[in-house]
C-alpha cells in the first residue's frame, strides 16, 4: 500500500530571484476512508436487498457531503485564512486585547457581512500570529508526524535548529564579573552548544493548517493538523516542508481518535510565471545595473597602474613551504635564503632569509611528513644590461637547509637543497630532494646521535655553484654526501614589464586591423602565407649574396641559354 503514497516528507530548499509575495501555493485535501465511500457501497447493498436491512440511506446521505470530504485552496504568502475556531473567537470583541486581535475582529466582521468564507477546513497561521510563535512544539511535531508513514527520528541538525527562532529573545549579555580565564568552556553542555554555536538567520514562517474533524464538530483545537510549513529569508531562500508533489503520489494524513480517517494531501506551486516581456525588461535592468557597477569600480581603480621603468622586469613571488618528508629525525624546521645574481636587485626593506616554525612529523604510509604550510613573499627587479651578451637572465635561487631539534634544544643538519625561480609566471608545484655532508666513521655517527653535531657547509651556495667560483669546471671529487628527504614548495609567480604590455597592445592592434578588413580566418591565412613568402625570399637573397660572383654569373648564363 505504500507504493500509492508519497513518503518523502522532508524539507525542500529553493532559491528565488523574485519577491516572495508572488508565491502562490495550491493545497488540496481529500478524505479517503470517509462515510461517503461507505454510503455508496451500502446504497448498492440496500438497492439489491430492497428493504432487507435496517440501514437508513437518508441518514447516511445527511452525514456526508462532498464539501466535507474534499477542499482545495490557493494560498498566498502571509495570506490569512481564519479557521472555525478563530471565527468564533474573534467575533467577541471583549476577547480581543492586542492590536492584531482587533484587526482580526474587523476582518471577521467584514467576512460575516460579505459573501462568507472561501475556506472551510484549510486555514493559515502567518508570521505575525501569536499561534505561530506560541504553538507548542509537541503539537507541531505531532502534526508533522501525521504526514510521515515511516518511523524516523529527527537529525542532529534538526534537533538544534528547533529553537533557533526563539533564541533571539532569550539571548543574554555576558556577565562582566566572569574572569577572562573562564571564557573558554572546555566541557560545553548540550544547551550551551545549542545556544552558542548555531547560526540564527532571521526567517519568516507561515503554516498551512487543516481542521480534519467530523463535519459537525469543526472548530475544535484537537482536530487541527499541520499540512505545510513555508519559511523564507531576505536572501531569496524558500524552504517548503513537505515538498511539492510535482506529479507524484499524494501525501497521507492519518488522524487519531476514535474515528481514524485517512486523508490525501496535494501541494502544488501555482505562482504565475513571468512573461517574456517582463523577463526581458528585468534582464535589461540587471545589465544596466551591472554596467553602472563596473563603471563605478573602474572609476575607483583608475587606469594608472604602477609599472616598472622601461627595460626593468618586476618579479613577484608568493610562495609556500608545504611539507618535508623522508628525514631521519623529528621536530623539523627549515632555514632559507635568497641569492640574487648580477643585474638583480630587491627593495631595501625586503628580507632575504627566513625560518619556518618547528613542526612534528606525522606518519603517512611508510614515511614521516612534517606539514609547515609556511607562506613567504619576495619581490625582485631585473635591469637589462645592453652590454651583456646574455639573452636569458640568470634567475634568483632559494637556498634552504632542513634542521631537526631534539628535547635538549640541540639541532642537527638534515639536508641541503635549492630551488630556482620559475622562468614562467603562474603556479608551480616543486618537490626538491636534499642531501647532507657525510663524515665517514663511527665516531661521527655517535656524535650526531648523542651530542647533535653534524658536518655543515660553510658556504650554503656550494649546494649549487659557489658565489666565489670563477672557473669553467667545478670538481667535487672526494666530497662525501648522503641522500636525505625532500621538501615540497608551492610558488605563485608574477612577472610585470612594459615589454609585455607593448607586445599585448601590438597584438590587439593587429587583431583590430584584421577585424576591420573582415574575414578573420581568411585574412589571417593570407597574412601567414605572405609572411612565409617574405621569409623565404629573404633567405634566398641571403644565400645568393653568400655565393661567389663567378658562380652566380655562370648560373645566370646557363639559365639564359636554356631559355633560348
Amino acid at each position: 500500500m505504500d507504493d500509492c503514497w508519497n513518503t518523502d516528507t522532508g524539507e525542500a530548499v529553493y532559491r528565488s530571484w523574485d519577491v516572495v509575495k508572488n508565491l502562490k501555493i495550491k493545497v488540496h485535501v481529500e478524505r479517503v476512508t470517509s462515510t461517503a465511500g461507505l454510503s455508496s457501497h451500502l446504497q448498492q447493498q440496500v438497492l439489491s436487498q430492497q428493504e432487507g436491512e435496517d440501514i437508513e440511506l437518508e441518514t447516511l446521505n445527511a452525514q456526508v457531503q462532498k464539501g466535507d470530504n474534499e477542499e482545495e485552496l490557493v494560498v498566498g504568502w502571509q495570506e490569512k485564512f481564519f479557521s472555525q475556531y478563530e471565527m468564533e473567537l474573534y467575533q467577541n470583541e471583549a476577547a480581543c486585547q492586542t492590536p492584531l486581535d482587533r484587526q482580526y475582529h474587523t476582518e471577521v466582521k467584514a467576512i460575516k457581512r460579505g459573501k462568507g468564507r472561501r475556506n472551510r477546513r484549510i486555514f493559515t497561521f502567518t508570521d505575525h500570529d501569536r499561534y505561530t510563535n506560541c504553538l507548542p512544539l509537541a503539537q507541531l511535531q505531532h502534526s508533522t508526524d501525521l504526514l510521515t508513514t515511516t518511523k524516523s527520528g529527527p537529525t542532529f541538525l534538526a534537533e538544534r535548529m528547533a529553537s533557533v527562532r526563539h533564541r533571539r529573545q532569550e539571548r543574554r549579555t555576558m556577565d562582566s564579573s566572569v574572569p577572562k580565564t573562564k571564557i573558554i568552556n572546555w566541557e560545553p553542555t548540550e544547551e550551551f552548544v545549542k545556544n552558542s554555536r548555531m547560526v540564527n538567520n532571521a526567517m519568516q514562517t507561515m503554516h498551512v493548517m487543516a481542521d480534519l474533524g467530523p463535519s459537525g464538530r469543526l472548530g475544535q483545537k484537537e482536530n487541527e493538523c499541520l499540512l505545510l510549513t513555508i519559511k523564507t529569508d531576505a536572501n531569496g531562500t524558500v524552504i517548503v516542508k513537505p515538498d511539492f508533489n510535482k506529479n507524484k503520489e499524494p501525501y497521507r494524513i492519518l488522524t487519531e481518535g476514535e474515528k481514524k480517517d485517512v486523508w490525501r494531501l496535494w501541494v502544488e506551486n501555482v505562482s504565475a510565471p513571468m512573461k517574456s516581456e517582463e523577463k526581458e525588461r528585468e534582464q535589461n535592468m540587471y545589465k544596466d545595473l551591472y554596467v553602472r557597477h563596473k563603471e563605478y569600480f573602474n572609476s575607483l581603480v583608475g587606469q594608472d597602474f604602477e609599472m616598472p621603468p622601461l627595460g626593468v622586469l618586476r618579479y613577484i613571488m608568493n610562495g609556500e613551504i608545504v611539507s618535508a618528508k623522508g628525514f631521519e629525525y623529528d621536530n623539523l624546521y627549515i632555514h632559507f635564503l635568497m641569492e640574487l645574481p648580477n643585474n638583480w636587485s630587491s627593495l631595501p626593506n625586503q628580507p632575504l632569509s627566513g625560518v619556518t616554525q618547528t613542526c612534528q612529523t606525522k606518519t603517512l604510509g611508510k614515511e614521516c611528513v612534517a606539514y609547515f604550510s609556511f607562506p613567504f613573499s619576495f619581490e625582485a627587479f631585473y635591469v637589462s644590461d645592453k652590454e651583456s651578451e646574455e639573452l636569458v637572465p640568470q634567475w634568483p635561487v632559494i637556498y634552504f637547509k632542513v634542521l631537526s631539534l631534539d628535547s635538549w634544544q640541540r639541532y642537527r643538519t638534515e639536508g641541503y637543497g635549492y630551488v630556482l625561480f620559475p622562468a614562467l609566471p603562474g603556479k608551480h608545484t616543486i618537490t626538491c630532494h636534499t642531501w647532507r655532508p657525510l663524515q665517514t666513521g663511527t665516531v661521527s655517527a655517535l656524535r650526531r646521535f648523542f651530542i647533535g653535531g653534524s658536518p655543515e657547509l660553510e658556504d650554503q651556495s656550494y649546494v649549487r655553484i659557489p658565489g666565489t667560483f670563477k672557473g669553467e669546471r667545478l670538481s667535487r671529487f672526494g666530497f662525501c654526501t648522503e641522500t636525505s628527504g625532500s621538501v615540497a614548495f608551492n610558488l605563485h609567480c608574477i612577472q610585470q614589464s612594459k615589454a609585455f604590455v607593448d607586445a599585448t597592445m601590438m597584438k590587439m592592434r593587429r587583431q583590430r586591423v584584421f577585424e576591420q578588413l573582415g574575414g578573420f580566418s581568411q585574412q589571417g591565412a593570407v597574412c601567414n602565407i605572405l609572411e612565409a613568402f617574405q621569409r623565404a625570399r629573404k633567405r634566398m637573397q641571403d644565400a645568393r649574396e653568400s655565393l661567389p660572383k663567378d658562380l652566380i654569373n655562370a648560373t645566370s648564363q646557363l639559365h639564359i641559354e636554356s631559355s633560348a
